[in-house]
């Protein structure tokens, strides 16, 4: 296996990675700090106040984004199953 495949194929896990995990990270994130800004505007500082509406969000958005996440990977292990007869070339 040459090494450029092997930059590669890393290359693309990484990049896959980032792709899942953005549409999810970015919604905690958001609701995060809207959290944040009305606890600070009312003075709660109340650590668990955010916990279930985070929750309830990030389950809303793999709902919202769960198949496209899901068809990334499937078509991402496909495209690793098609290239094992080439990496022992």
């Amino acid at each position: 296996m040459e090494p450029s495949a092997v930059i590669d194929l890393a290359r693309e896990a990484l990049w896959i990675t980032i792709l899942v995990s953005a549409p999810l990270l970015g919604v905690t994130l958001v609701i995060g700090l809207a959290i944040g800004v009305v606890q600070a505007a009312t003075s709660i500082n109340e650590m668990t106040l955010s916990f279930i509406p985070k929750l309830v969000a990030l389950a809303g958005a793999i709902v919202l984004f769960g198949n496209w996440q899901i068809a990334l990977l499937v078509d991402y292990v496909r495209g690793i199953y098609e290239r094992i007869p080439g990496f022992f070339l």
